[in-house]
């Protein structure tokens, strides 16, 4: 019985099986990031890969899927990990497992957002328009970046505070 693949996962196993002795290491140029990994996820979950250390490789479902032969075992060595212990993130290559799937946050010098967090730091804290002023941004830009880049990526606490009858003024709180 032959199963059904779509496009992607078919070119996957055959570059695999007839150029890499059954390594998964070829993606097409249009599946990246996220991608790769639901494609992994999908044939992982279908039995036609499996992984193996650090590395993903065609099992014998994924030979018969394509109705080529099977490999003589005898000849391959290929010790499994249990998919719990495998781990990929998202902004390395998807075949290859990673310790810690979560990002180091880094900022670098003379950047605007360098500049917006050195404005937030002060004790007056900033407001609206001098963060707009510092940055070139937009409002809803600068707002946008409060939330998703301050608060949740860098994991800074942000306070806002509005005056009666005076401008929001934002702080970070160490």
């Amino acid at each position: 019985m032959k199963s059904s693949l779509t496009p992607v996962q078919h070119a996957i196993l055959a570059y695999a099986i007839n150029n890499t002795g059954g390594r998964i290491e070829w993606f097409p140029p249009n599946v990246k990031g996220g991608a790769r990994k639901k494609v992994l996820d999908g044939m992982f979950n279908r039995a036609l890969i499996t992984p193996s250390g650090s590395e993903w490789w065609v099992t014998a479902g994924g030979y018969d899927a394509l109705g080529l032969p099977r490999p003589d075992l005898s000849t391959v060595l290929i010790t499994t990990t249990p998919l719990a212990e495998t781990t990929l993130d998202m902004n390395q290559d998807a075949t290859k497992p990673t310790a810690d799937p979560r990002p180091t946050p880094r900022t670098r010098e003379n950047s605007k957002q360098a500049t917006v967090i050195e404005l937030l730091r002060r004790p007056e804290g900033a407001t609206l328009a001098q963060i707009t002023e510092a940055t070139g941004w937009l409002a809803h830009s600068t707002r946008g970046f409060l939330a998703g880049a301050v608060k949740k990526r860098l994991g800074l606490t942000l306070t806002s505070e509005k005056p009666e009858g005076g401008v929001r003024i934002y702080r970070v709180v160490d």
